[in-house]
């Protein structure tokens, strides 16, 4: 059978030595740098006559060669096993034969091609809500596993070093004062200015304490030193912990008999849960004198005058309430950075991955616990 397809330096040819075998024949130079024959004319040949039930494989022409031959006899393997033919690779060069041998050794890792390309729009649906099934099981069984860890610290029997928990207040307390510093007084600045901007169209001026009070007690303190928290605290722990397990130390204290979760959890969410309301009545502070400077500076009212409107329109419930969520954002965000970190895999790419998705789980899950808690707080009539 003459070649079906062939450039100046690649020939491919198809006979029949007998009615169940194709014999494909190479000959030439199979570079890179050649125009190479596509396994088409090969499956054309194949369904040509009669369906050989295998392909026997003949290089005694073959002249030099590199992975452009691999990669053809990558896709003849395939197109062969679609078609139910088996291919005979005795003909081929034994460094040939070493390295597909090699290449099948390995198997292709997951996720390495776009396979939900290839899914259809349902099929993609039904895979982000199996995800996310698992992702809310791995939430509830570790938030479980914590909360156990916290019971036998109440019962005096958590193993873990109280260096290590003062290091980490140190960290998510004092460590963060800087950042809570700016964020918190210029979110006062830019709500009393928005406020002030409207209110003065209406000669209300005075009432931008009230604005802001209630605005940075009740709501704006806690989320935004939960938002910090969690973009600068929760990254750093996924972090620590993903290195930890990069490293194996996290698999010596399990072989040594130490609770990773006692021992590397515990403090960590501790220190967190301790500080976050200390963090929030500070960022409170600072966002009402954010809104004092606009006060004062461009709308004209005194200091006493504006504090007094301010004590006025806020009481005692507006600042627990505000304390108590800041109180469920350090959980939540100690939660999510933990896990992460646990979860992360064995490499410096996944550190990186954990950190970020420590970062963006914490910020869903705080932006969820304002909506829900704002519900219940109005059902409540707090």
């Amino acid at each position: 059978m003459p070649a079906l397809e062939s450039t100046p330096s690649t020939q491919l040819s198809f006979s029949r030595p007998a009615a169940d075998t194709l014999r494909v024949t190479l000959a030439g130079a199979w570079v890179m740098t050649a125009g190479l024959p596509g396994v088409d004319a090969v499956q054309r040949a194949i369904e040509s006559g009669p369906k050989p039930s295998r392909v026997a494989l003949d290089t005694t022409q073959l002249g030099r060669w590199d992975s452009a031959l691999l990669i053809f006899l990558g896709k003849l393997a395939e197109a062969c096993a679609q078609r139910g033919v088996s291919v005979d690779r005795s003909g081929l060069p034994a460094g040939v034969r070493r390295l597909l041998e090699l290449a099948a050794a390995v198997p292709e890792r997951t996720g390495t091609r776009a396979e939900s390309e290839r899914l259809s729009l349902l099929a993609r649906i039904g895979t982000a809500t199996l995800n996310g099934i698992d992702e809310a099981t791995n939430f509830l069984r570790f938030l479980g596993q914590t909360a156990i860890a916290f019971a036998a610290l109440l019962r005096g029997r958590a193993r873990f070093r109280m260096v290590d928990l003062l290091l980490y207040v140190q960290q998510a307390g004092a460590d963060a004062l800087p950042i809570i510093t700016l964020i918190s007084f210029l979110v006062g600045v830019i709500m009393a200015f928005v406020g002030a901007v409207q209110l003065e169209k209406f000669g209300a001026a005075i009432y931008v304490a009230d604005l802001v009070g209630i605005a940075v007690v009740r709501e704006m303190g806690a989320m935004m030193t939960g938002i910090v928290m969690a973009g600068r605290t929760g990254a750093a722990f996924a972090a620590q912990l993903g290195t930890m397990k990069v490293t194996q130390e996290v698999d010596a204290l399990t072989t040594m008999g130490i609770s990773p979760l006692e021992f590397l959890v515990l403090p960590r969410a501790l220190a967190l849960c301790l500080m976050m309301p200390l963090l929030c009545l500070y960022s409170d502070l600072i966002g009402i004198l954010g809104g004092a400077a606009i006060a004062t500076g461009m709308l004209g009212i005194s200091l006493p005058v504006y504090f007094t409107e301010l004590f006025h329109a806020v009481d005692l419930t507006d600042l627990a309430g505000g304390i108590f969520k800041a109180s469920v954002y350090g959980v939540l965000i100690a939660i999510a950075g933990c896990l992460r970190g646990m979860q992360s895999g064995s490499s410096a790419s996944a550190v990186g991955d954990a950190a970020t998705s420590a970062v963006v789980t914490g910020i869903v899950l705080i932006i969820s616990a304002c909506g829900t808690l704002a519900v219940v707080f109005y059902v409540l009539g707090i």
